[in-house]
């Protein structure tokens, strides 16, 4: 082999991540950025770098964030895995890769006094004497972020015919491309009504902006104006944390987490737990309010 193969293999490698596991378009995407840095790094010969390669790649990303090395770690274990599997080298030396030590961080959420504040200032747009089109819209994607748990991209590009008011869940293509059947709540649908009612017409999205769909970038600052409008941080307001909001919301009320993983379309349930932060405090104060002993006093000697 000669450093021209990295390029080569590293194609080869996200073929087969997109065909066999399914990885989605961003994590694809990722992937090729941290293995071409990579390959840079150690002059187009990554496919057959050594251990003593992979440490020096470790002391270029000294300055890096814990959470960034464990990424690009993670993309060369599975990039080295791909190459014994296939035959391309006879080892693999990612046992040589940094595994950095990182907590994994708590998702942002919202409590129930935020989320009504939100709701009140959309409603309160929604009841001015000629409520704007652009209002009803962003009322009838709040609903779905926050009732349904959906993804920002899930969301905008949502089809047209994907929520009706007849149906009480919608199927969506989510992450790697795999479907999965969400609820969506009476308050959703009739809010998606509303919007279909005053929709731009000619288009299969359900948010059409010109010829495709309502981008993520301007949802994420029309959920920032919102949260600004109704008197919270715009810094602590997302579609992301929305859904965090969601699941959390869901938790606190009794929700079986197998039952959340579904919902939120998470492959591993390890990724729903973290949501079980939420609910710690509740368990603690549960025991301690419904124990049989709460009320007994210890005897003294």
């Amino acid at each position: 082999m000669h450093p021209g193969d990295d390029l080569r293999l590293i194609a080869r490698f996200l073929e087969m991540m997109s065909a066999e596991a399914g990885a989605a378009r961003n994590s694809l995407m990722a992937y090729q950025s941290d293995l071409r840095a990579a390959s840079s790094l150690l002059s187009g010969r990554l496919h057959a770098a050594q251990a003593a390669d992979l440490h020096h790649l470790a002391e270029q990303w000294a300055d890096l964030a814990a959470t960034s090395v464990a990424r690009k770690s993670s993309a060369l274990r599975r990039f080295y895995a791909f190459l014994a599997e296939e035959g391309h080298r006879p080892d693999d030396p990612s046992s040589a890769l940094p595994r950095p030590s990182r907590g994994r961080p708590l998702p942002k959420t919202l409590s129930h006094a935020d989320i009504s504040a939100l709701f009140a200032e959309l409603e309160r747009r929604r009841q001015a004497a000629n409520p704007k089109p652009s209002d009803i819209r962003l009322h009838a994607l709040v609903e779905i972020l926050y009732g349904s748990g959906l993804r920002a991209t899930e969301a905008v590009s949502l089809d047209v015919r994907a929520i009706v008011a007849d149906r009480p869940f919608a199927i969506l293509r989510g992450k790697g491309d795999k479907e999965r059947l969400v609820p969506v709540s009476d308050r959703a649908r009739a809010a998606v009504a509303d919007w279909v009612n005053v929709r731009p017409a000619g288009s299969n999205w359900l948010f059409p902006s010109g010829r495709t769909h309502l981008s993520r970038v301007r949802l994420f600052q029309m959920i920032k104006d919102l949260a600004g409008a109704a008197g919270i941080s715009p810094d602590r307001v997302s579609p992301h944390v929305l859904r965090h909001a969601f699941a959390t919301h869901l938790l606190e009320g009794g929700a079986d987490l197998r039952a959340l993983q579904m919902l939120l379309g998470h492959a591993d349930i390890a990724t729903t737990e973290i949501y079980t932060h939420v609910d710690r405090q509740r368990l603690v104060d549960l025991v301690n309010s419904r124990h049989p002993l709460v009320d007994v006093r210890p005897r003294r000697s």
